[in-house]
């Protein structure tokens, strides 16, 4: 055995590492996933004596957390040399027309996604959880057609077939659970139809901005923390200008924190460090395994909607469209694998 195939050796992780890894990727990403979707959920929905808290403050507050542990982080990376992370900042963002120009185009995705987390917010203020996560994986779709569009890429018949089971699982979850019951009250309709509207906006912002992010990354070899640094950076202006539009006059009469316990700091939490976590993970997580946390946190938060939440009741519909999406989604992430090719 040559030294070059010997350190290729040690190089090479241990199958057991990746198999290790792999799992704490998918309980990592059901943990997150679910986790957010539910604790959020009850933040909307729970009494309070007081003033409830303002949606708008808590993802400006994310945002917040994200930024300041994006700089602890990079500034760790450095050594805790101030000097060494100011030249960092410099180079990365700031050192030629390209890198700058580069920096601005960040502030479109991140802008998009201040409205997304906005949006998710209030639909979780209008839909039970279960029927929430299942809506809310339209993103598949919405990102399908920006890649396309926006990309040039094109898709086989196979992501197609996924797409429409996709859609069709997701109108099948939307339609009355029984049209033999009376009809529910035009309140909780209206209600039901803001909140699809709303996870519909979210999944187009979504897409959008997770295929123009990607767009931006291509060519650029700028480390992961550092682009996240740069979307809170903007995020935070997003935020800021959320917080005046809809509630600058709750803001000033009760407070910036209005509302707020336990359980709001832990959502705030949940939504600073769960996009940082979660773009950690996917690199060890291949589609089969993501497509297993899609399924696993929607039947997860369907039980908890159903026997702790109480405000969701499954139905045929529910059950038949939930299939259908949790199938797609395995379907949509399938590759198949090229036959290995035989030397003469």
């Amino acid at each position: 055995m040559s030294d070059k195939d010997h350190k290729r050796m040690i190089a090479a992780p241990a199958p057991q590492t990746s198999a290790n890894l792999k799992l704490i990727s998918l309980i990592v990403l059901i943990a997150q996933t679910t986790a957010l979707v539910l604790i959020l959920r009850y933040s909307r929905t729970q009494t309070s004596d007081g003033p409830r808290y303002l949606s708008s403050t808590a993802v400006l507050l994310a945002e917040v957390i994200k930024l300041f542990t994006c700089i602890f982080v990079i500034w760790k990376s450095n050594g805790y040399s101030v000097r060494r992370f100011h030249k960092e900042i410099d180079r990365e963002c700031f050192s030629s027309q390209q890198k700058r120009l580069d920096t601005l185009k960040v502030s479109v995705p991140a802008i998009c996604y201040v409205i997304q987390n906005n949006l998710l917010f209030y639909a979780l203020s209008k839909l039970d959880a279960a029927t929430y996560q299942v809506t809310y994986q339209l993103k598949i779709l919405t990102t399908a057609m920006f890649t396309v569009t926006m990309l040039g890429r094109s898709l086989n018949a196979l992501k197609w077939f996924s797409l429409l089971l996709l859609t069709c699982g997701v109108a099948l979850v939307q339609l009355p659970a029984d049209s033999s019951k009376p009809a529910a009250s035009n309140s909780n309709t209206s209600d039901s139809l803001m909140g699809l509207l709303a996870v519909l906006a979210a999944c187009f912002s979504s897409g959008f901005a997770g295929v123009f992010f990607e767009k931006i990354l291509k060519g650029s070899e700028v480390s992961l923390w550092m682009r996240n640094l740069q979307l809170a950076f903007f995020s935070i202006f997003g935020g800021f200008f959320m917080c005046w539009l809809y509630d600058w006059d709750a803001i000033q009469k009760n407070g910036f924190l209005q509302g707020y316990n336990n359980i709001i700091w832990i959502v705030v939490l949940l939504q600073a460090y769960g996009g940082l976590v979660i773009a950690l993970v996917v690199k060890y997580a291949d589609n089969i395994l993501k497509g297993f946390a899609v399924s696993l946190s929607i039947i997860l938060s369907s039980f908890m909607s159903w026997f702790v939440l109480n405000d969701f009741e499954p139905s045929f519909n529910f059950f038949a469209g939930a299939t259908l999406v949790i199938f797609s989604t395995f379907l949509y992430g399938y590759e198949r694998k090229a036959p290995p090719v035989h030397n003469a």
